[in-house]
Formats: structure tokens, C-alpha cells, sequence
């Protein structure tokens, strides 16, 4: 990363989304047949109670909040013991909404039962800082603990500033990540009246005749370190983040430019942080969202971004699979990447039938390939015109 002085190494990762619960569950979902015939995916068998003391702290934990506190566990363990001072290790999280689903059920409490029954635990279940407020207490973590709300880019933002207070010097470890549990009536009306929300209830990206995304839950967590001091205490190193970038479209608070002008200069201004060049990277997991002007402009973005090296890419959308989990689908979509690089295999695009003639790049149409792959890059895109990038590659020694 530029102007850094270490290397940042991933040590841990776990994940909790709708393609599984657990990495290589949620890997092998992946290559699985997706979903359809919902505006939502939820986890309906999900259990909270194996991450808690009790069912009644479990109670006190917002949906968001225990996916993220179950993500943290299975990458903590991967990790193994973290042998650093606790002051130099920090928890970013992204979230794009945080408690909402506490904020609404209260609020059905408040009209139905009156003020005096709103439960006490309201304001710290719906904040968006809890997930990671409680992953620092529950691991003792106190150094800087921080929680981006950047909507649909804040997990992929999360990550890049946990990489670079590694790569600067200011933590030994980071616990990063994103979650989010946002599918309630009212924002799927939202969306749904947005025309956000696909009337067909099938994720489709790039194919002609997508009309929206299908909403996701879930979270997922990485654990960073210094690559230095992870290989000093013997840990194993599944990849390292070499590039992130960050910037605004400053066009449209839902919409981004046809041109794809700021996204476009988001994958550039990570090669560059990276200090590689485009041909190096084999592999991009598009934010495309199935709907039809964020696809058609991320796929010009790409093309400002890479040239004609843009043709020789594997793109896909494994939102075609998992929906779309908002402020955490930057972390689901880099773990994706990471385990692209690990196993040599692209992840399809499914439910891609009927290519739109304006998006014409490679997006491995519902099939996973097998293929070199030693670096891949991550896009994350936001309402209110934010864009991220994150670039990841396999450990070299």
C-alpha cells in the first residue's frame, strides 16, 4: 500500500450469509444454485444462542450484532491466540444500517403498547457501533474501534482503513469486517417503491431483462496483521490486501454516472496503491446489483479502469447468489476474492440467459471456471455516491 511501511496479512476470516454459515458452508453455497422467489434472503434457521452466555444476552443483541459477533468467533479461532499489546489492536466494522430491525419491532411496540413498555436495550441494540463495540469487549480489543456507515460500500471502506492502520504503523492486528440485518417491511417497501427491489424476485446482473436486486443478510469478518509479526508467531497467511482506494461520485445520492467516472478512478487509484499494473488482476467481484443503470456503468467503469485489459478479465456478481446485503456485502465480496485467489476458480454470475448488449465483458455466466488467479480485485458502491476498492493477493513469502 502506498506510503506504507508493512505488509498486511490475512490471517482469519468467518462468515455468516444467507449461501451458509461458516466459510467453506458459505463457499460451497456459492457454486450452488442461488435463490429466487423472494424480495429477501433470510436465514430462517438461524440460532444465536451457540455465540452467547445466555438466551437473554443473545435477547439483547440486535440480529446485525450476533451474525457479527458469530463471524468474529470463527475468524478468532482460524487466527489463533493474537500475542500483542490489546491497545494496538482495533475492531472497523461497516454496517449501512445498523439495529433497524430493533428500531421497527419497538416502534410497533410503542404504538400498540404505549412508551412506558419500549424496551431499555433500545438505543444500544439499534446503534450502528454495537457489532463492533462488542467484538472489542468480547476479545478485550482496545485499540481504535471504529464503525463506517458508507450504505452499500461500508464493510469494503471498513476493511481499507483497517488495512492502512496496519500498514502505517498504528495497530499490530485489525478485526474487520461488516454486517447487516436490514430486511424488514419497511425498507423492503422502501425499496420496493424505489424500484430497487426486483418484481420478479430473481437477481440476474447483467442480463437484459434485470429489474433489481433480491435484499441479503449476514456479515462476515477478516482478521488483519502485520505480515511480519503473524510469520513471526507462525500463523498461516491465506492472502494479503496490497491495494484499497476510496472516492465520491459528488453526482447523484442513489444514481451514479453513466460514464462511471468515480468508480472508474476508485480501481485506478488502487492499482496505483497497489503498485501493479491492470494485467496482473485475473479476477473482479463487480458490486453490480442487477439493476440497469449501476450495471451498464460499472461495466464502463471497468473499462476506463483497465483498457483493453478490461476484455481478458473474469467478472461476476456473486450477488446473483447471496442478494444484496448492503453495508456488509463488501466484506461477503471480499472473502469471495480471497478464496477466488486460494482455490484458482472464478464464481459465476448465475441467472444470466440473456446478456444486455451494453454489458459485454466476461462475467462467467452461471458456471464457475477454474483458472490462474493471483490477484483479484473487490468493488463496493454506495448510495450517496460512494465508491471503494479493495485489491487482494496470494501470499508470496
Amino acid at each position: 500500500m502506498q506510503g506504507a511501511g508493512h505488509r498486511v496479512a490475512i490471517t482469519g476470516y468467518g462468515v455468516v450469509a444467507p449461501c451458509g454459515i461458516g466459510k467453506e458452508l458459505f463457499w460451497k453455497g456459492l457454486l450452488g444454485p442461488g435463490f429466487t422467489g423472494a424480495n429477501s434472503i433470510e436465514m430462517d434457521n438461524w440460532d444465536p444462542s451457540p455465540y452467547f452466555e445466555s438466551p437473554k444476552e443473545s435477547r439483547r443483541a440486535d440480529r446485525c450484532e450476533q451474525f457479527a459477533l458469530a463471524a468474529a468467533g470463527e475468524a478468532m479461532t482460524q487466527a489463533g491466540e493474537l500475542p500483542y499489546n490489546r491497545e494496538r489492536i482495533g475492531t472497523i466494522l461497516g454496517t449501512g444500517i445498523g439495529g433497524l430491525r430493533t428500531l421497527e419491532g419497538q416502534v410497533e411496540v410503542r404504538m400498540e403498547k404505549g412508551e412506558r413498555r419500549v424496551s431499555p436495550f433500545l438505543v444500544p441494540m439499534m446503534m450502528s457501533n454495537a457489532s463492533g463495540a462488542t467484538i472489542s469487549m468480547r476479545y478485550g480489543l482496545q485499540g481504535p474501534t471504529e464503525t463506517v456507515c458508507t450504505a452499500c460500500a461500508a464493510s469494503t471502506h471498513a476493511i481499507g482503513n483497517a488495512a492502512r492502520l496496519i500498514a502505517w504503523g498504528r495497530c499490530d492486528a485489525v478485526v474487520t469486517g461488516g454486517t447487516e440485518s436490514a430486511a424488514t417491511v419497511t425498507a423492503l417497501a422502501g425499496f420496493t417503491n424505489m424500484t430497487a427491489i426486483s418484481s420478479t424476485f430473481v437477481s440476474k446482473p447483467f442480463d437484459e431483462t434485470r429489474d433489481g436486486f433480491i435484499q441479503g443478510e449476514g456479515a462476515a469478518i477478516f482478521v488483519l496483521e502485520r505480515l511480519d509479526l503473524a510469520l513471526a508467531r507462525g500463523a498461516t497467511i491465506l492472502g494479503e490486501i496490497v491495494g484499497a482506494a476510496s472516492n465520491a461520485d459528488a453526482y447523484h445520492i442513489t444514481a451514479p454516472p453513466e460514464d462511471g467516472a468515480g468508480a472508474g478512478l476508485a480501481m485506478r487509484n488502487a492499482l496505483r496503491d497497489a503498485a501493479i499494473d491492470a494485467s496482473a488482476v485475473r479476477y473482479l467481484n463487480a458490486h453490480a446489483t442487477s439493476t440497469n443503470l449501476g450495471d451498464r456503468a460499472e461495466t464502463v467503469a471497468i473499462k476506463r479502469a483497465f483498457g483493453d485489459h478490461a476484455a481478458k478479465l473474469a467478472v461476476s456478481s456473486t450477488k446473483s447468489m447471496t442478494g444484496h446485503l448492503l453495508g456488509a456485502a463488501g466484506v461477503i465480496e471480499a472473502i469471495f476474492s480471497v478464496l477466488a485467489v486460494r482455490d484458482q476458480v472464478a464464481p459465476p454470475t448465475i441467472n444470466l440467459h440473456e446478456p444486455d448488449a451494453e454489458c459485454d465483458l466476461d462475467y462467467v455466466p452461471n458456471t464457475a471456471r477454474q483458472m490462474p488467479i493471483d490477484v483479484a480485485m473487490s468493488n463496493s458502491f454506495g448510495f450517496g455516491g460512494t465508491n471503494g476498492t479493495l485489491i487482494f493477493s496470494r501470499f508470496r513469502g
